[in-house]
């Protein structure tokens, strides 16, 4: 039972964006795409418990939730619109052999999902949210908290994008190259947070979702072909390759978290480093510098630094003041914080904190107490560095992070 409830979570985390976005190709509909894929997993709990995990899953969940919504469709066909779905769907009755072709790119149904829901008549919040929510799977809880906004609200956002979608008739497809510019931007953030999301869960007893992150690149390579000229692409792949050549390292063999300073640099993929390198010199040379560009700047201080003391802090702190222009955001502010403590001093990064908790805007926000907490414990204030600790554990929701934390803590009580 074990091996199967694996498989399914395996598949889960794998397949869903594929699973969905699919169905949404077939059916036109949102909903119903998602309560079958949410069927189709369920399903497969208790029939690859009898008959076994079969040998491609995606295919089985496909095949399942697409009979699921003929089976709906069918009951509910009483107008022309729901008849023509019944009939797209009948028409391939047989079993769904999904085929992931990376070469044809914008043929990809999760790509196609991408470009639908960062229609430029969508919000910018909603496009991003819209589209982790159907393509990678997070739940509204885990979306709400990568925006830091409350579950009511993120709820109420995707709801409203969908109707956006339905009502207006936006089509799903990937728009034609003069249109690609003005979705840009949405695009470029979904698979950024989708990254980030893997990289960092928000929640959970993992630190990491390498599928996540696995997905993002892919995704961001296509949007590289597709876009060859726009620095800003090549920015963020080169961001993500960057980021992601570190994940192997940033836990040990217990699962618990490895700060960036304690890494082993020796384990990193000095390929990725490489390919990630070139491709930020590529896009740098376009002269048209935004913040995804900026940002794998700053990834590239950390991963071409020998050791963590020859981390160039001044020149990564010069780099959050640039991207603070671009994206004057409280969480920019507060990593350009952490990068001044190490610049200049820990007094001066938690002179910027103070100003970051008296705006209010990161109010929630666990990484907010922390990075005062450390700043604290470096300047041997350990008390308050202690309650500080507590107030970020309070607000935690990753289980790895919640451990370091209480390690921090501990060390911070005994001194």
């Amino acid at each position: 039972m074990n091996d199967v409830e694996a498989a399914v979570a395996a598949a889960f985390r794998e397949e869903w964006g594929q699973v969905v976005a699919t169905l949404i190709r077939v059916t036109g509909d949102w909903d119903l795409a998602e309560e079958c894929a949410q069927d189709a997993f369920a399903q497969a709990l208790d029939r690859w418990r009898r008959d076994g995990v079969p040998r491609r899953p995606g295919a089985w969940l496909t095949t399942t939730a697409r009979n699921r919504a003929l089976d709906m469709l069918r009951r509910e066909a009483v107008g022309a619109a729901k008849l023509r779905e019944v009939a797209v769907l009948a028409r391939n009755e047989g079993p769904y052999d999904p085929d992931y072709e990376e070469d044809s790119g914008v043929q990809d149904d999760r790509l196609r999902l991408i470009f639908t829901c960062c229609h430029p008549a969508l919000p910018i919040e909603a496009r991003v949210a819209l589209t982790l929510r159907t393509l990678a799977g997070l739940t509204t809880p885990e979306i709400a908290r990568a925006f830091l906004v409350p579950e009511a609200t993120m709820a109420q956002r995707l709801v409203r994008a969908k109707r956006k979608i339905r009502n207006a008739g936006i089509p799903y497809r990937v728009p034609p190259a003069h249109l690609l510019p003005e979705r840009t931007t949405g695009v470029l953030g979904v698979v950024y947070l989708l990254f980030n999301e893997g990289y960092a869960a928000t929640s959970g007893a993992d630190l990491l979702r390498t599928n996540l992150c696995v997905e993002a690149i892919r995704l961001a390579r296509v949007l590289a072909r597709l876009m060859p000229d726009e620095p800003e692409v090549l920015g963020l792949l080169a961001l993500l390759l960057l980021h992601d050549a570190r994940r192997g390292t940033r836990v040990d063999g217990t699962g618990e978290l490895v700060t960036l300073e304690d890494q082993d640099r020796t384990a990193w993929d000095r390929a990725q480093v490489d390919e990630g390198a070139a491709l930020l010199e590529t896009a740098l040379r376009r002269g048209h510098p935004g913040p995804y560009q900026i940002q794998a700047a700053i990834a590239a201080c950390h991963t071409t630094a020998a050791t963590a003391e020859e981390t160039d802090w001044a020149d990564v702190a010069a780099l959050y003041g640039e991207l603070v222009r671009f994206v004057p955001s409280a969480v920019v502010r507060l990593n350009r914080a952490v990068a001044v403590g190490k610049a200049e001093s820990p007094e001066a990064g938690l002179a910027l904190v103070a100003e970051l908790e008296k705006a209010g805007d990161l109010a929630g926000y666990h990484l907010l107490p922390a990075t005062r907490a450390d700043l604290l414990r470096r300047m041997g204030r350990t008390g308050e560095a202690a309650e500080a600790y507590g107030k970020a554990l309070e607000l935690v929701e990753n289980d790895a992070e919640r451990r370091f934390l209480e390690k921090r803590l501990a060390e911070c009580r005994s001194a």
